[in-house]
């Protein structure tokens, strides 16, 4: 397979904060609708990883390309448009508008000052924040205040704001934290759906619920990559076994 077939082909990544390498000659390859979880100890580089893919830290050397185009000169919001979408650990919902409402602002006409001044919810936008509402497991949720959602269902209307914008890399930082059982299945479901049609990153620490979604698990290490492969591969790989899953 040539490198130009992935969706992201991280290579040689390398990023330094004070001579510590967070990232140390990294190369990563993830395919088209492929659902990819990242596991390893704290500290391994996992987030710094999804920041540097979406531009929120800069690499000092290495290549990031996306659909086979460099990125890692190119500005956080313009990877955005590009259509990378990125979840972080904390909820960043308009706790006072409806679902509706957080939903149609995510919209992508509405992003700009002078995309909002002209900004109608049309009936494309409308059909698009249902589909999506359904998609999310909140279509029945639209008038409700999304600062009265469970915690879960918070996590959830924020992966639709990002659906919105119909990323084709969506980025998810441990999602399934601090949800209850059954919002951590109904979750596993909805990351199967997301990625047709669509390459997913996730970083978990749960293993059971690695197991349940992910295609491929890579293991990360001090900044490296020390192990990838199916769920079970990377379970009995004995330096995995020593570093994680010993402790």
């Amino acid at each position: 397979m040539s490198n130009t077939d992935f969706a992201l082909a991280v290579e040689d990544l390398t990023v330094s904060f004070d001579g510590f390498k967070a990232i140390d000659d990294l190369t990563l390859y993830v395919d088209k609708d492929e659902l990819r979880v990242i596991i390893g100890p704290n500290g391994a580089g996992k987030t710094t990883l999804l920041d540097l893919i979406c531009g929120r830290t800069k690499a000092s050397g290495g290549s990031i390309k996306f659909k086979n185009e460099e990125l890692t000169g190119i500005e956080e919001y313009k990877r955005v448009r590009k259509g990378i979408g990125r979840k972080f650990q904390t909820p960043s919902i308009y706790e006072n508008l409806s679902v509706f409402k957080n939903l149609e602002v995510s919209f992508p006409e509405g992003r700009s000052v002078f995309g909002a001044l002209k900004f109608s919810c049309t009936d494309t936008v409308k059909q698009r924040v249902n589909a999506v509402a359904q998609e999310i497991g909140l279509g029945d949720a639209l008038d409700m205040e999304a600062g009265l959602l469970s915690h879960g269902q918070k996590q959830w209307l924020e992966i639709g704001m990002l659906l919105m914008q119909e990323p084709e890399l969506l980025m998810l930082d441990e999602p399934i934290a601090g949800m209850s059982a059954r919002e951590r299945e109904l979750t596993a479901d909805l990351l199967k759906r997301i990625c047709i049609g669509r390459s997913v990153i996730v970083i978990e620490h749960d293993m059971d619920f690695v197991a349940q979604i992910a295609h491929k698990v890579t293991v990360m290490h001090q900044g490296k990559i020390l192990a990838e492969g199916s769920m079970e591969e990377v379970q009995s790989n004995p330096k995995v076994i020593d570093v994680y899953l010993g402790h």
